[in-house]
């Protein structure tokens, strides 16, 4: 029985390889060999699993904040950014990449959304960093990466599911990830100063093309972006309010900032609605699939097959760190984050907890190795994004190229994380003691 749970296991994977539907495959390979081999009756337990997904208050705040993203994608509010990190630190070299990676962080701090970071930047940014002689594999690498900051940064929504997949705090993995998200940000910039250095051509400093106060437009881009960034996250740092109600506080501010730049209408509204059902739905109907493949791959046996096998690795816990990162890296590849998310991580979390491994520091490595596979040729989805709408004369290898300083920089990181895990545990702990959680 065992044994079926595994072939089931290979047979979802190449079936999401062969480019079937996420949920149904899921849910119809779970179908197919749950009722040959544990009977049609077995499946009385799942609509008791679907109700506790659909009533589960934590997952509420996927909805809500990707509605901030989408609403403050629709505000001008990255546009604005861009153009005035480009009159900041356009005189450097390197200076407009230096704006990306800077506006990718601010964007994934107050949207969390890959998809429309990436898109929008592509079509804002990379026009102009190749009208002034940036090199098109680093200008395409660098917006592809500065809009997978929103796996890490938070409020990200891999971090919320993650966080219940795993079963840890959300607000406790959002802190465990400032820490790591900051890293990437100086380690991306590090990198792309040394580029410029090393060759100027590649990234060369550009003269601001406006005379516009300095003073004023950051004091119009950057300052509403910072504000709700803390109306967010310190509600949750602080104990103020929890991860949902956070982000019905995120929804309401991006509302407020895109009435401020006037950009606030019926259409916009309505346009932000269908595409937060759009994404929600998408992430539900995966969830309720999985839901359904994981209650038969248990019911199975599956569970403790794996657990017996990573248990006996050798090397014990750091055994089961190392292919275990691996796989997901490796997964990464063709699967999407939702994907790996809830079909991959329920079967490692409890050998997780039986080897007495920190939770929150494991949830932390594979948010952080997820990150990578939206970068990671063949199917790395920032690619494809940027490549929908770069220019005609960028070539799918170029962005291939760009990307891959980067994918070792986060896999650098990763590997840091590994070997001092303080640096996931430090800032939850800190907040704790503050708090009076802890002594």
């Amino acid at each position: 029985m065992e044994i079926w749970a595994l072939v089931m296991f290979a047979v979802a994977m190449a079936a999401l390889l062969l480019g079937y539907p996420v949920a149904f495959t899921l849910g119809a390979v779970a179908l197919l060999f749950g009722s040959i081999g544990l009977g049609i009756d077995f499946f009385s337990l799942l609509p008791l699993r679907i109700w506790g997904v659909m009533t589960n208050f934590t997952l509420l705040a996927v909805p809500l904040f990707v509605f901030m993203g989408v609403v403050l994608e629709k505000s001008g509010l990255a546009e604005e950014l861009l153009e005035t990190m480009a009159m900041l630190c356009g005189r450097l070299r390197g200076g407009l990449a230096f704006s990306v990676i800077l506006v990718g962080a601010l964007l994934a701090a107050t949207t969390g959304v890959v998809g429309a970071t990436v898109v929008t930047m592509g079509v804002i940014a990379l026009p102009a960093m190749l009208k002034h002689g940036y090199s098109p594999a680093l200008a395409t690498g660098t917006i592809a990466t500065a809009g997978t900051l929103g796996q890490v940064i938070p409020p990200s929504i891999v971090l919320i599911l993650l966080a219940d997949v795993i079963g840890v705090p959300i607000g406790s993995l959002f802190m465990a990830a400032v820490i790591p998200g900051s890293m990437l940000i100086l380690l991306y910039t590090a990198y792309l100063g040394t580029k410029a250095w090393l060759d100027p051509a590649s990234a060369p400093a550009v003269q601001p093309s406006d005379g516009q106060p300095i003073a004023a437009r950051v004091l119009k881009s950057l300052v509403p972006p910072f504000v709700l960034i803390i109306a967010v996250l310190g509600s949750i740092f602080f104990g103020i309010a929890s991860p949902t109600e956070s982000a019905a506080i995120g929804g309401a501010g991006a509302i407020v900032l895109a009435a401020a730049h006037r950009r606030l209408s019926l259409n916009n509204l309505q346009l932000a609605a269908l595409q937060t059902m759009k994404l929600t739905t998408m992430v539900f109907t995966i969830l309720i699939g999985a839901t359904a493949f994981g209650l038969v791959f248990k019911g199975m046996g599956g569970d403790r097959l794996v657990h017996e096998i990573f248990i006996g690795l050798p090397g014990h816990k750091w055994g089961f760190i190392f292919v275990s990162q691996m796989v997901i890296f490796v997964l990464g590849f063709f699967l999407d984050f939702v994907e790996i998310c809830f079909i991959v991580v329920p079967i490692l979390t409890p050998i997780a907890t039986f080897l007495g491994l920190d939770l929150l520091w494991f949830a932390l490595l594979i948010a952080v190795n997820l990150q990578t596979s939206f970068l990671t040729p063949p199917f790395g989805f920032s690619l494809f994004y940027l490549k929908a709408v770069a220019p005609d004369s960028i070539k799918i290898q170029q962005i291939y190229r760009g990307v891959i300083p980067f994918v070792a920089i986060q896999l650098a990181t990763l590997g840091m994380i590994v070997a001092f895990p303080q640096i996931a545990n430090w800032l939850p702990r800190m907040m704790d003691r503050m708090s009076g959680l802890t002594p």
